[in-house]
């Protein structure tokens, strides 16, 4: 191993976790930030990882951070808050941001960063935990291309896949208009499930005409996994996260200004589900949530 930059990461949760090891595993020097949830935090340290109590920290001992928070307010607090980011930043330093979070937002934080002398790339995450641990993430990337083949060998640490959006904010639009297609098909399969489900309808009789046709996708195929085989692991994504997500893409698309009709259809579905009290639970849940609003016909409870 001959990269001697030392590598920072804020967010060790379901993805972070994955990323961290990964870069542990190919030699780099990583310092975490402390985090309630110990588990993970613990497990990098027993591989090798420093693990500092403030992201100013953090800062001061890397030469790459990644971010893998939740959104642009924690984006924000991390990095431009009391202790944060900009507090520690080394001339040169690389903010690699692989949250969710809002193009205006990226684009304050950005600015923030460059004045203070480092540079800002935004990397937002598709795929799920299980391809994070594998070291097997796809990342769009935004941002300053040369700095982006600097950092390559440390994003390929844990991505196999990396497409270019554009400069610096591009990778966040994508990411949201990804999200938006993937939890909008999510929703229309939960629904369209919970319909046959009313109905009577077998439900691997349901899988088994959707997959031979033009209506299947990857997220009906996750959601019928799920509810036949009870394997979670396929869809670990909170709907608490996807109203996160799907609010961004409405507000962005207002910002545009862009028409969003179902886009706002889609929001209030996962707003209506967390009232409901499914925020902490995977996507999947959205077919419970429709059958408890939609329960079966008497005609369909009849033997």
């Amino acid at each position: 191993m001959t990269d001697k930059r030392r590598i920072g990461l804020i967010g060790a949760g379901l993805m972070g976790h994955g990323i961290g090891k990964n870069i542990l595993q190919h030699g780099y020097a990583l310092s975490v930030l402390a985090h309630k949830n110990r588990e993970p935090i613990d497990h990098l340290v027993s591989l090798g990882a420093q693990e500092v109590a403030s992201a100013t920290a953090v800062a001061a001992a890397s030469d790459i951070v990644i971010l893998c928070v939740t959104g642009s307010p924690q984006v924000e607090a991390v990095t431009l808050g009391v202790n944060g980011l900009l507090a520690g930043i080394q001339p040169g330093m690389v903010l690699v941001d692989c949250s969710t979070a809002e193009p205006a937002s990226t684009a304050k934080v950005a600015a923030a960063v460059t004045a203070a002398g480092g540079r800002f790339i935004d990397a937002p995450m598709v795929r799920t935990p299980k391809e994070a641990e594998a070291g097997k993430l796809a990342l769009m990337t935004g941002g300053d291309k040369a700095t982006l083949e600097e950092i390559r060998p440390v994003l390929t640490c844990f991505a196999d896949t990396l497409i270019y959006a554009g400069g610096v904010g591009a990778a966040h639009k994508l990411k949201l208009i990804n999200n938006f297609i993937g939890l909008g098909a999510a929703a229309v399969a939960a629904e369209g499930i919970a319909a046959a489900a009313n109905g009577g309808v077998e439900m691997q009789a349901l899988r088994d005409v959707v997959m031979a046709g033009g209506s299947n996708s990857v997220m009906f195929e996750r959601l019928m996994t799920v509810l036949l085989e009870g394997d979670e692991s396929v869809f670990k994504f909170a709907i608490n996260n996807a109203q996160k997500d799907l609010r961004y893409y409405t507000t962005m698309t207002q910002e545009a200004p862009v028409t969003s009709f179902i886009a706002e259809s889609v929001h209030q579905t996962y707003v209506l589900a967390g009232n409901l009290g499914y925020g902490e639970r995977y996507v999947p849940k959205l077919v419970d949530m429709l059958a408890q609003i939609n329960p079966p016909t008497a005609e369909a409870e009849t033997p």
